[in-house]
Parts: structure tokens; sequence; C-alpha cells
């Protein structure tokens, strides 16, 4: 397809280069209109679209009736007087040639050539007058377009402006584009670009100036070029480096496509760590700059490194290459004219305070090209002047650096940093790494990878002190596994502890054993695993005895060997309790494996312990992260985000995977998907709280709610082959028997939650476990085995009563009314009443839904099904709405809203036929009947226009419209839906 363009399934109608519908319709508007402009100037910068926009416009022209007609422009022709003008009479008289020679007129075209051939502007200018304003030979009307006026010759350029093309005498529609800013070149070159500039500013012209792409417009480019709807991420950064324009962004997802970063998880995304393309020589961008020659080839590479340094950028391009400032100065100038650089205009709209690159894609190709010495040169001027201007990272502040003398434009946070580690040693060692390391600490944990990592290695490569080396070592290996980057964690932590440097402390080594240890089993490496949990490993590194039995404790841990980690922790308490500063590590994970046997009180005491004052600031925030993802494994939303208040952190600060747990339990659902598909699809679904599989258990749960079934079980499949034998999966398979559920089969359900609890069982587990009672306890009473049902409701309330838990009491409370049903209404009324008042407590917008949908349909009022149909919509669970809509008509209540659930249904449909499942699945998904299912099908088809199974699961995957309303996926809410809402 080609770029710009998007042809939604369904649509019928000939293709529009995106963001551009009102200009086209104003054009054909325009020159249907017969006292209308006669003609029209399209202008835009370099890979605006122009020429798929004069493309478009053609086709739509020829389709309505037109006779167009397409002279050639091409570089070079400004070299020749009057060729643009013979060229248009010459195709207008092949055009009328027949009917001429009918009428007895004379050959035009002899006299045109050789007018052309002596440059008499005279006789041409009559004789083009002459073939615009002849009458039509035939009804047919015609218009002539060129492309690339730019390129055309001054003297054909100024006769079509000069010449009378008022409605009233003109035949002949015309049609010009060209691009808005010069392209270098001869001294003709320059004349046709402003002859270009007159024809705009005739009052008798219609200009149209195509604008860049918004941003919800590169997104519709990116869905169609992938296939796929592109996250949130992806599209801010196509339009950070395109800034819009459409040449750009084709050039970055042509580069990102060939070179295979970008992954596909329903959504398109770009995989963690993923650089910006460089573009190839032959580029249109690279190709317009190598046009120019130099120095402004020079001027242009020097400036991709020192742009952000403002008007002093100038001057030290000049000290940097040996060029003049007069050559400089001229360079800049040329290149602002050619569309490469644009000027930022003085605070007061006078002079100039500097410049930056059009598109910085650009500027990226350019400082590639200039190889690391070059640049490493150029930073280091720029370190220099910044250094020698006071512009330091503010070395043991928290305020971040002062950055007067750097452009708003350029992100004055990394610019410094990236310039010292892209000078090296050219530039004094000592500062060059305090600078590094304060950059790469108040960036610290730098989820989005803008260089903290980067950092810490550039100041570990100029660092010679072995320990500080090794500090700084042990930082980056720390850092590395915060933002993700579990390979490299591994190998920073493994050099830590062979090779321990003097001078690091047991605290330290502790750390980075369990980096190490966290790391191995984030990588899912469970044989290397296994090996660390034995003490022959540990005994060949050079440790302290506290750091080589945390490592061990943690793995055995790790390997959900929970009882034998305990006992190690136990055994050796003397040796790591006896140092404050060792005896941090090993209690948190000595209390994470007591509440997973059912033992929370450790736990409970360590979130509010004294201890956390006494560790270093890396150490509280992973210790906080441990907690704060444990409570969220076990429901208790209040609790976190208590602690994280407690902690002085915010949502922002946290790791992915913490953020769409919490997103989970808020019913934030679009932001959780969000968040899981990148972390599903990069295999950084690691999390430190008990339960390994909480990201695609709980993104299963989300798929579920809104009727992607099978994606569901796909990624259940997906996480348990991902886990490459890791035995605690107890999650996978409460989700999976919810599945299995959906479909009918209540047998292969039974069999999933009984598989977990074995499971659980043989490994000592308790926490986690509340949930598989619970649903066994429901299934085995709704299959009529109520006494296996009581027996199940027996287990729950010992658990319940071991975890202590808000989650556990809300799961046995439900449970209870579930199982005693009608032997016991008053009983049932009593739990769900207190059931209904907890949920609404905890303030989780699913939960409390469910909970609501279990009270209405158990004795409790009906009208509580009102509440949870408003909660379920906060988070668009389609399948729970629609559950709830047909719990409400069976209790003769008025559905809220007929025309939003009519809408809601039809996605709902779309999404299972997506799905892939037959009318017969839908059918048993949904509780209807298979007739039912195919009527409402066809009415969906004969809506939509879609004429296919295949055409309506393309508009679901690549986020097309479904007849005008709102996107398929539910990454969009629906009209009236607040932003944000989930």
């Amino acid at each position: 397809m080609h770029q710009g363009t998007v042809a939604y399934p369904g649509d019928r109608t000939s293709r529009c280069p995106l963001g551009r519908e009102r200009q086209l319709e104003e054009v054909l508007r325009v020159l249907s209109d017969p006292g209308g402009a006669r003609m029209v100037l399209v202008r835009g910068e370099r890979g605006i679209g122009r020429t798929l926009f004069i493309s478009t416009l053609a086709e739509r022209l020829r389709a309505e009736g037109t006779a167009v007609l397409t002279p050639r422009c091409v570089p070079g022709d400004e070299e020749r007087p009057l060729l643009l003008v013979l060229r248009l009479m010459l195709a207008l008289e092949e055009h009328r040639g027949a009917m001429s020679r009918r009428r007895g007129v004379g050959n035009p075209s002899t006299e045109a050539v050789h007018a052309a051939e002596r440059g008499d502007r005279a006789v041409m200018a009559e004789a083009l007058a002459t073939a615009l304003t002849q009458p039509a030979a035939s009804s047919v009307p015609v218009a002539v377009v060129v492309d690339d006026a730019q390129y055309a010759d001054a003297e054909s350029l100024s006769l079509l402006g000069g010449i009378d093309l008022a409605p009233s005498v003109a035949s002949v529609r015309l049609v010009f584009s060209a691009i808005g800013h010069t392209e270098g070149g001869t001294h003709r070159r320059r004349a046709s670009v402003e002859a270009v500039g007159r024809l705009a500013d005739d009052p008798a012209a219609l200009t149209i100036v195509l604008p860049r792409l918004e941003e919800g417009e590169v997104a519709a480019v990116a869905a169609q070029r992938l296939r796929a709807v592109p996250i949130a991420g992806l599209v801010r950064r196509l339009h950070e480096l395109s800034r819009g324009i459409p040449g750009a962004v084709d050039a970055l997802l042509g580069e990102w496509t060939r070179q295979d970063p970008i992954r596909m998880a329903g959504h398109a995304f770009l995989s963690t760590g993923t650089s910006i393309p460089v573009l190839p020589d032959d580029d249109r961008f690279i190709v317009a700059l190598d046009a120019l020659g130099e120095p402004c080839r020079t001027v242009a590479e020097a400036l991709s490194v020192l742009w952000p340094l403002g008007r002093r950028a100038a001057e030290l391009t000049a000290a940097s290459t040996g060029l003049s400032a007069d050559a400089v100065s001229d360079g800049i100038r040329v290149l602002v004219d050619a569309g490469i650089l644009d000027a930022l205009p003085g605070r007061d709209g006078a002079g100039v305070r500097g410049w930056t690159f059009r598109v910085p894609l650009v500027a990226h190709a350019l400082w590639h090209r200039l190889g690391p010495l070059e640049r490493g040169r150029l930073s280091a001027a720029a370190v220099k002047a910044l250094w020698a201007r006071g512009q330091v990272s503010g070395i043991g502040a928290t305020e971040g650096p002062r950055t007067a003398d750097i452009l708003e434009e350029a992100d004055a946070e990394v610019y410094l940093p990236d310039r010292i580690a892209d000078a090296g040693v050219l530039v004094d060692h000592g500062l060059a790494v305090a600078e590094l390391t304060a950059a790469a600490e108040r960036l610290y944990p730098d989820y989005e990878g803008r260089g903290t990592l980067r950092w810490f290695r550039a100041a570990a490569r100029l660092t010679e002190e072995p320990a500080a080396r090794a500090a700084i070592l042990l930082r980056y290996a720390r850092a590395a596994y915060t933002a993700g980057d579990y390979p490299t964690a591994r190998t920073a932590s493994l050099q830590a502890v062979r090779t321990p440097a003097a001078g690091l402390g047991t605290p330290m080594l502790q750390s980075a054993a369990s980096v190490l240890v966290a790391a191995t089993a984030a990588c899912h490496d469970w044989a290397d695993l296994s090996r660390m949990a034995t003490a022959q490993w540990w005994h060949t590194l050079p440790l302290p005895a506290p750091a080589a039995v945390t490592g061990r404790a943690l793995a055995q841990l790790k390997l959900a060997r929970w009882q034998e980690g305990l006992e190690l922790l136990a055994r050796s308490e003397s040796l790591w309790n006896a140092d404050p500063g060792s005896r941090a590590l090993p209690e948190l994970y000595a209390a994470g494996a007591e509440l997973v046997v059912g033992r929370p009180g450790r736990f409970a005491r360590l979130l509010a312990g004294p201890e956390i004052r006494d560790m270093s600031p890396d150490q509280r925030y992973a210790l906080t992260i441990q907690q704060f993802d444990q409570l969220l494994c076990s429901r208790d939303l209040r609790a976190a985000e208590a602690l994280l208040s407690a902690r002085g952190l915010t949502l922002a600060e946290l790791p992915p995977c913490s953020v769409f747990l919490w997103h989970h339990l808020r019913g934030r659902w679009d932001e959780a998907l969000e968040s899981a598909r990148r972390l599903l699809a990069t295999d950084r679904v690691f999390t430190p709280a008990s339960d390994h599989h909480l990201l695609p258990a709980r993104t299963a749960d989300i798929l579920l709610a809104r009727g992607r079934i099978t994606t569901a079980g796909r990624l259940i499949d997906s996480a348990r082959d991902r886990a490459g034998g890791h035995p605690s999966e107890h999650s996978l398979d409460r989700v999976e028997a919810e599945a299995l559920r959906a479909f009918g089969d209540a047998a292969g359900a039974e069999q999933a939650l009984r598989r977990g609890l074995r499971a659980a069982s043989r490994r000592g587990e308790v926490h986690g476990t509340d949930e598989l009672w619970a649903a066994l306890a429901v299934l085995l009473a709704e299959t009529g085995r109520t006494g296996a049902a009581v027996r199940c409701l027996r287990r729950l309330e010992r658990i319940a009563g071991r975890l202590d838990s808000g989650r556990s009491r809300l799961l046995l409370l439900v449970t209870s009314a579930k199982v005693l049903g009608q032997d016991c209404a008053g009983a049932a009324r009593r739990y769900l009443g207190e059931a209904v008042d907890l949920a609404r407590s905890r303030g989780q917008v699913a939960e409390t839904a469910l909970t609501l949908t279990a009270a209405a349909g158990h004795a409790g009022p009906a009208t509580l099904l009102y509440e949870a149909y408003e909660l379920f919509g906060e988070c668009d669970a389609l399948l729970w709405r629609f559950r709830t809509r047909v719990a409400q008509r069976e209790a003769r209540l008025t559905v809220p809203g007929r025309r939003q659930a009519t809408d809601e249904n039809e996605r709902l449909f779309a999404v299972l036929i997506a799905e892939g499942l037959t009318n017969r699945r839908i059918a048993t998904v949904l509780g209807l009947s298979e007739d039912a299912v195919a009527n409402r099908l066809t009415r969906l088809f004969a809506r939509t226009g879609l004429r296919s199974r295949t055409e309506l699961v393309t508009a679901v995957l690549t986020g097309g419209v479904l007849a005008g309303r709102w996107p398929l996926t539910g990454d969009d809410r629906p009209p009236g839906r607040r932003p944000g809402a989930c």
C-alpha cells in the first residue's frame, strides 16, 4: 500500500491519502464549480505526499468524467525556457487533434515549437491563451495536472501566471503541485522556485498547502501498513521522529519492517531497545541534502550533534570543522531554504535563537554517518562548551541539570550525558564519570530506555580504580534488571560475583547475587537456576557467607521450593542477621515464602518495618516493588496504594509489570492491555511476586471478559511453554478453567482446577489456592454435586482463616452463598450483603461488579445489576456486559441505553467471529440458539456492508471502522464514553 493511505474494509470508494480528505474535496469542489478558480496549486514540504495527492485527484477527476492530461516535469527542465508551456499545448492538441483538423484549424504545434526555440514569449503567450480558452470539442471537461512544477522553467510559469483564466473564458482547468522550499542547485532552479511562489500569490488561483499528519492519522497509516493496530508508544515514536511527514513515516516503517523490531501481539509495537533506523543514502531526504554539496553537508553533519546548543552551534561548528564563520552561516542559510533545517525565532520575534532539523530522522542519519571518532570530537566540543559555562548535571543534587544553554526543543535531560558518553576519553575522566553516574541515578529506573544503561556503561569504561568500577558495574546490573534487560543484568552481576573487587561490602555482594539469581529466573534458565540452588555452586565463588546463602535461598524460592528455602534461611540466620546491612534481603525473601505457605505475619510486619531506613535508595526501591507486586498478587489494592504513598513513590516510577497489575485491579483495562502486549511479546513477564504467571493469567482474565476466548486460551498455552517447566502454574489453571467453562466444558474446567490444587499441595502452597477452591466449589454446585461442593467450601474456609485477607474473605462469602443457595436463603442473603459491602470498600471495578451480579442472582435485589452493568462498562467487558443484559431482561428490568446495547452486541459478535468461533460455539458462549446467532450475524453484515467473515476479521484486527461508529478494538472508547475511563 502506498505511503499515507488507508483503505478501510468495506470502503468501496477510491482510496484517499490519509489526512487529505478535506483538501481533496475542496479541490474537487472548486474544479467542478463553473464560477470557481481554474488554476489550483498544491504545495507542501518534501515527503508530504504531493505526488500521491495529485495522483488521487487525477483518479477522482477521471472517475467523474473529466479528461485528465499529465505532462511531465523532471529535473533539468528549468534549463529549457518555455518547455512546460510547449508540453502543455502539445498535450491539449493531441487531445483535441481530430476535432481541430475537422474544423480546418492549422497545425499549432509547428508554430509553437518554432516559437519556443526562438524564445518568443509573445507568440507563446498568445498560443497558450488560445489553447486554454479554445472551446471544448466535446462536452467532456479537460484538466491538465502537472506534478513537481518546481522543476519547470521559470518562463513557462510566468506565462501561466499572467494568462487570463477567468471562469467565463477558460475551458481547461490547471492543477500544479510544487515543493514548498528550494532545493539548491543552479540560478535557473532558484528562479523556477520563485516563479512557483508568484503563482501561489495569484489571487485568481486556489493554493492548497498539505499539512503534516496528526498523531491519530499517523496511527492509521501504521495500522494500514502493518495490518495491525499500533499501540500508543509506537505511534508516539513514529510521530516524534517523522514530525507527521508521510514520507518520513513511510521510511521509518519500511526500515523497521526490514529490520524486524516490530512485534505483533494482537497489536503492533516496538520491541525493547529498538534503535532509530538509519536512512539509506538513496532516501529522498538524504539525496536532497547531498545535492546541496559542500559546505552544506559538513555543516548539517556537525549540527546533528551540536544543534541543541542554539546559536552557539554555529560557532562550534566552525571551530570543529575548520570552516569559516561565513561558510557555516551560508551553509545554514541554504539548509533552511532547502527544508533541511528550521530556524527557531527568538522570544521577541526578532532574530534566531537556533536551528533544528525539520525531520528528526534526518538528524539521526547524519549523526550515524559521522563515525565514532568524528562524533566523539564534536561531542567533546559540546561538553567542554557547556562545562565552561557552568552547565553541569548538579552532581549530588536532585533537581537535575541546569540547562539554560540547551534549546527547549531538545531533550535537555539527556543531551549532556549523551555527549559525554560519545566523547569518552576526550574529556576529563573524573568529571565525566561523576556526570554520567549522577545523570543515570537521576533517570533511574528509566523504563523507557532514555540512557541510564548507556551512561553507566560509559562511566565504567572511564573508571580505572577496581572497586569504584565494580560498584558502577553493579549499579549497571541492577538498572538493567529493573529496566527488563535480563541478559545484560545477568552478565554484569555474574562478573561481580565471580571476581568481586576489594572494597565491595557484604550488602553489595548480596545484591549482586540476588540480581544474578533473579535475572536467571527471568530468562527462564531453570537448569542453571537449579545449579544455583545447591551449596556447591556458591562454594566456587569468593563471596562472604551471607551473600552466598542469600543467593542460594533465592534460587530455591524462584524454583517454588518454598520449604527448602525457608529451612536454609532459618539454619543460616546467625550468618545474615548479625549485620543490619545484610539482614534486609534474606528477611524479605523469608517473608514472601512464609506468605505463600500460609503464614502472612512476617510479610505484614515487614511492610511497616523500620529496617527500610537503613537500605540504599535502589534497595528500598527493589523492596517496595516486590512488596507492591505481592500485595497486588493478593488483590489487596488499598494496601498496595498505601505502601506507595508511605514510600514516596508514584505510579509513573513503577516497572511496566507493576503498572499492569495496578491497572488491572483498577479496571483500567485498555492501559493494562497496552502494557501486557509489549511485555508478553518481549518476554518480560517476570514479576518478583510469588506468582510468576501473574501477567499472562490476568491478561487472560481481561481477554475473557471481552469475549476474546480463543486468544486467552492461546495466551495460557504460550505462558506454559514460556515457563519451560516452572512448577508453579495454578493461576494459569484457574483462568484456563474459566475459558473452558465459557465453551461449556465443565469437565475440562474441573480437571484444570484439580490439577492446580494437586500441584499446589505438592509444593505446600496455600496462597492463591483460595481462587481454585472457590471456583471448584461453584462448579460442583452448578453441576448438582452439592456434597462435594460443601467439602470444597470447608477447605476454602480454612484457607481464608490462614491467609486473613480481604480477597479470601470475599471469595468465602460469595462461594458460601452460591453453594448453600436456596437451602439456606437467609444465610445466603447475609453473606451476599456482607460481600457487597466488602467489595465496594476494596475499590476494584471488576471484582465489585462480579460480586454485585452474584448477589443479584442469589437472593439479592435485582437492581444491583444496574450498578454492575455500569462497572462492567467502565472496563469495556463486552461479554460480561452482554450476560448482565440477559440477566436484567430475565429479572424484568429495563436495559439502559438501547442504542448503545445494540452497538455493543455487534462489537461482541465481531470479536467472537475474529476469535474464529463457529456459530455453534458463539451460541454456547452467549447462551443463544444457533438460529438466533445466524440472524444476528446476517443483520450485522447487512448494516456494515461487509461481505464476509474475513472482511469482518480484518476490520477487527486493523481497527477499521464499523459503519462509521467506532473502531472494533477495545482500545478506543465508544461515543459518549469519557477518555481514559478504562
